[in-house]
């Protein structure tokens, strides 16, 4: 095999280039092998394939920087700088991560994992090279940042653009066209790009024209030179807007991103370019493997499957997703007031069946979390009821918009926050664990977290009719089924009393009710007393049933999937110290750290959050008392 031969960065150099195409094959058959097994984005690194190998042919690593945007995409990029061997522990804890790391290589100059964070990037390390170039400290290099059609909907990129215009200095900005972000595009911006991919009358006589002149003796060179310093006019009557060039950014393309040779010729041409350049590609997402390229969004980030077919081969659940996914569509049936929001996650929020149900109260926004929120606070300004449906690690990137827009106007918006809580394989940029601290420091802001499935469909609908700002964080996978039997009417502030005895009193906080099932079962056969608490509110947290609980046991327990500054244990811990309270208090949380990739289970073990550790640390703090 080719792949074999390449065994560290620019090896991919010393292959002819009449084999570019077997190589490409071969990188692509084997992240479909591998991703079968360990899970995984497919469809954006088969789409990205010739793209970079065009690029690390073009570049010297680690020298020259490249910048993946989000970084899904970036498999290829392992593969040619000698990480072929990691993949059999790809996002496995321990193993190589799913996203450019650099503690993990030399090759990786930026850790990535959101969107639309590449050109900022980009244009520091621009900046970084001319300054220390021009002291002699560091030899010049080229830098390129790679980002994808969905990420051009983030407002952020646009602010680096703007930046980026003003350079007289090389930048290369490549934008990776497939018309896809997670789910399918939208917007201006698509449409955009639509227009530029159609427009191949103005590349087509570029190529022919300065192809033909070039070949003239003697005179051919200066004739081009003059045709270049009026390409901007002639653009602008050739491809609608030309958007980019107005701002003052080179524009190169559309070029097909998976015609190696031409790519290559495109790059070398726009690392001559002495101002930002960007260089638009387009490539087919999920290119090479029939099931991806019908369902890329399914694709996108996969669960290990089935190559011959393309299904899943784990067993399928109810998750948190699919209870919010029917219980929204539900609301909307008998609420015309009712609106949802997403961010370019139709699918993985759940919001799929409500927008084909209510299409005109289904809006996806884009890969842009901080207009959604601020976009919501409009729609309830406006009398309506809009819920945002959102990740948790996204959703930090709209803090300002929370604070200023939707709480201190104390406006009805609704935050369904998906994957809270650690939810495993994609590691430090996506584990939720900071929502419960960053969302309890806003004034107005109540949050509740569900301990199963019919306490999630009964807060959605409780927060659909109490007019304030509500968030409501649940986790990533199979909802919980147990303890159908206790469903309490949701209450402002109220926590839920689900036993009560004496001596040791638990109190959980959404999907950390479950593992205090389990710890209560393990101490009461211990001959323990045991009490259990579902918190149900972290703000307001229930005052009154915490200080009951206070008088009448030795040791109270707190448990939450967050990390333990500004989380549910330190107001606890703040409550009883104002109140004088002589009762021990245990805080059970993550620690104040990022969490890296791997399994669910083992990173609760890691972490000190599994039923055991959690079992051992109450056993010792109460023998202590």
């Amino acid at each position: 095999m080719l792949l074999d031969s390449i065994t560290k960065e620019n090896d991919i150099k010393n292959i002819p280039s009449q084999d570019y195409a077997r190589l490409a094959e071969e990188i692509r058959q084997f992240l479909i092998e591998k991703i079968s097994k360990t899970g995984g984005h497919l469809g954006s690194n088969l789409g990205a394939v010739e793209l970079t190998m065009a690029l690390h042919l073009c570049l010297n690593f680690p020298k020259d920087k490249l910048i993946w945007d989000v970084g899904h995409q970036s498999y290829t990029h392992k593969l040619l700088t000698g990480r072929k061997d990691g993949f059999d522990n790809l996002r496995k804890y321990g193993g190589m991560s799913g996203f450019p790391k650099r503690k993990e290589s030399s090759c990786d100059c930026f850790d990535t994992g959101h969107s639309s964070t590449s050109i900022s990037a980009g244009l520091g390390l621009v900046k970084a090279r001319d300054i220390l170039a021009a002291s002699g400290q560091e030899e010049n290099c080229t830098v390129i940042s790679v980002i994808g059609d969905g990420s051009l909907t983030g407002g952020m990129a646009y602010e680096a653009l703007n930046n980026a215009a003003r350079l007289d200095t090389n930048f290369i900005i490549i934008l990776n066209d497939n018309k896809m972000s997670i789910s399918e595009n939208v917007g201006g911006v698509s449409k955009y790009l639509n227009n530029v991919r159609t427009a191949n009358t103005y590349l087509d006589i570029k190529e022919g024209v300065y192809n033909t002149l070039m070949d003239v003796p003697k005179y051919g060179d200066k004739m081009v030179e003059g045709i270049r310093r009026a390409k901007n006019t002639f653009k602008q009557m050739v491809i609608p807007g030309m958007f980019f060039e107005d701002m003052g950014i080179t524009y190169l393309g559309s070029v097909d991103g998976h015609d190696i040779p031409r790519m290559v010729r495109m790059i070398q041409e726009a690392k001559r370019v002495k101002k930002a350049v960007l260089l638009h590609i387009v490539t087919q997402k999920g290119k090479g493997f029939a099931p991806a390229e019908r369902h890329p969004a399914r694709f996108h980030g996969a669960e290990p499957y089935d190559i011959q077919t393309g299904l899943p081969t784990l067993p399928r659940t109810v998750s948190y997703t699919d209870i919010f996914s029917t219980v929204m569509t539900k609301l909307g049936a008998r609420d015309e007031k009712i609106v949802a929001i997403t961010a370019a996650m139709p699918d993985g929020t759940g919001l799929k069946r409500f927008r084909n149900m209510f299409k005109e109260r289904f809006f996806d926004v884009g890969i842009a979390e901080e207009h959604a929120v601020t976009f919501a606070a409009g729609l309830a300004a406006g009398g309506l009821k809009p819920i945002v449906a959102v990740y948790s690690s996204f959703l930090q990137r709209a803090y300002d918009q929370i604070l200023h827009d939707v709480c201190l106007q104390n406006l009805p918006v609704i935050f369904a926050i998906d994957r809270a809580g650690l939810v495993g394989s994609d590691g430090e940029t996506h584990q939720g664990i900071f929502d419960l601290s960053y969302l309890s420091s806003i004034p107005n802001m109540h949050i509740m977290a569900p301990k199963n499935k019919w306490e999630l469909s009964d807060m959605l609908k409780y927060a659909a009719v109490c007019g304030v700002p509500v968030a409501i964080r649940y986790p990533r996978g199979e909802a919980y089924t147990g303890l159908q039997e206790y469903r309490q009417p949701v209450m402002m502030g109220q926590a839920e009393v689900i036993y009560e005895e004496s001596g040791i009193c638990l109190i959980a906080v959404g999907s950390m009710v479950k593992e205090a099932e389990t710890v209560r079962t393990a101490l009461k056969a211990a001959s323990l007393p045991c009490s259990l608490i579902n918190a149900r509110f972290v703000k307001p947290i229930d005052q009154e049933s915490i200080r009951e609980a206070a008088g009448s046991h030795k040791l109270i327990v707190t448990m939450e999937e967050n990390v333990a500054s500004g989380g549910f244990g330190e107001k606890v811990r703040q409550l009883l110290l104002e109140a004088e309270s002589p009762v021990s208090l245990l805080t059970i949380a993550l620690p104040d750290e990022y969490v890296e990739h791997g399994n669910v289970e083992i990173l609760r073990h890691e972490t000190g959050i599994d039923s055991q550790t959690m079992i051992s640390r109450i056993r010792q703090k109460w023998d202590s008392l």
